[in-house]
């Protein structure tokens, strides 16, 4: 399966990019949140690198349209409300996200619809920002999209090797002329993952392996897709580069601690190679749920904002599962 399409279908499931539920504001509702305050002098111009090249944005931007799976998190992380948010597929309730509504103020952005980038969508809204650095654009539409405002690409052509999040925090800082603000919100995120490495000190350096199944396949999600990097940022060994396995090659998702999503237990140990794998066998395997729930929306989106959410939820069963205890 390619790998645009392994996380729209996986990441609660994001084509990373991914795209549910449809939604519409007017955009008058969503202009840029008061409360984040503005840009400091100088901040603009301010030129930033990606995929296709290099964009200039002349002076700070008023309607941002968030064409990636998960910018309009970044943009809420540091008070901008996008007046248009790429579209989450996978039956997760992205709109109602928990972890976002405080930042959204009551403010609805309008629901980027559709497998494909809506350019027509996207200019009706009258953007001065296109923002997309988990977008997985081809040059194609972002040639499109550069006919209607400045716009930010993704950092690789094909969108693999997604920026870690506190790099796409800072290039979504500088886009929006908020890089001290950025800064903060960082080291606060970063904080939370310390925190929670203090309280599970036997977490660091014991091998992660995560067995997402998407159609039937599964895929050892390595740190190259952004949701594996919230378990390394809790110390474990993560490896880095996802693969698609046959269901013979299970056997490669042994570690310390197996993590499951996409798949009940009782689907999973119906499986006969599955349930020989000897993590499998030892108790140490947290069964994570499919992709609709609130913590694949939080791992699909890995922000700011739903990090501190999603570690809440899965330390605790992390800690479990290497304990042999199968917090199943």
């Amino acid at each position: 399966m390619p790998r645009p399409l392994l996380r729209a279908a996986a990441a609660a499931a994001v084509l990373l990019l991914a795209l549910s539920g449809c939604g519409s504001g007017e955009p008058e509702q969503s202009e840029q949140a008061a409360a984040g305050g503005s840009a400091p002098a100088g901040a603009f111009p301010v030129t930033l690198n990606h995929a296709f090249g290099t964009t200039t944005i002349p002076a700070e931007p008023k309607r941002v349209v968030a064409v990636g799976l998960n910018d309009s998190d970044f943009l809420l992380s540091l008070g901008v409300v996008p007046v248009g948010s790429r579209e989450f597929t996978g039956g997760f309730d992205w709109q109602n996200r928990a972890w976002a509504q405080q930042a959204l103020g009551g403010q609805k952005p309008q629901a980027l619809t559709g497998t494909s980038v809506p350019v027509e969508q996207i200019a009706s809204l009258q953007p001065d920002l296109i923002l997309g650095v988990y977008s997985f654009l081809d040059k194609t539409t972002y040639d499109t999209l550069s006919k209607i405002a400045p716009r930010v690409a993704q950092p690789t052509p094909d969108g693999t090797n997604a920026a870690p999040w506190p790099e796409q925090l800072r290039i979504t800082g500088q886009a929006v002329g908020r890089t001290q603000q950025a800064e903060q919100v960082a080291a606060a995120t970063q904080q939370k993952f310390d925190d929670a490495k203090a309280a599970y000190p036997a977490f660091a350096g014991k091998s992660l392996k995560m067995d997402f199944v998407v159609g039937g396949t599964p895929i050892d999600l390595g740190t190259d897709d952004l949701r594996a990097q919230l378990f390394a940022g809790l110390g474990f060994g993560v490896p880095g580069t996802t693969q698609n396995l046959s269901r013979e090659q299970q056997g490669r998702l042994d570690a310390d601690v197996l993590v499951v999503m996409g798949r009940t237990k009782a689907e999973a140990m119906a499986d006969p190679v599955f349930a020989n794998i000897p993590a499998v066998k030892a108790g140490r395997v947290a069964f994570l749920g499919g992709y609709t729930t609130d913590f694949a929306g939080a791992l699909g989106f890995s922000s700011p904002l739903s990090l501190p959410y999603a570690i809440d939820s899965v330390a605790p069963k992390l800690d479990a599962a290497l304990k042999g205890q199968d917090p199943a």
